[in-house]
């Protein structure tokens, strides 16, 4: 998929549509937005953007939450 990119250049009608199709498979197969911008030598924000277009349900950021559950378990202790 990468080599057929050239860094910066527009990516317009079928070609658009047939890497917005690799990412979304790519995406809901468990790849992260990072990592397939990477993979294609685009932005962070281009991946997004193509994403958001398709109509994926994008997944949080993950990592530590704050919240009522943890207040609890620290109260319990």
């Amino acid at each position: 998929m990468a080599e057929t990119l050239k860094k910066g250049s527009r990516v317009t009608g079928a070609a658009r549509e047939k890497l917005a199709a690799e990412l979304k498979k790519k995406y809901d197969s468990g790849a992260s937005i990072r990592a397939l911008a990477e993979e294609t030598g685009r932005s962070y924000g281009f991946v997004h953007r193509m994403l958001s277009e398709t109509g994926v349900s994008l997944r949080g950021r993950g990592g530590a939450t704050r919240g009522k559950a943890k207040a609890a378990a620290a109260a319990g202790s």
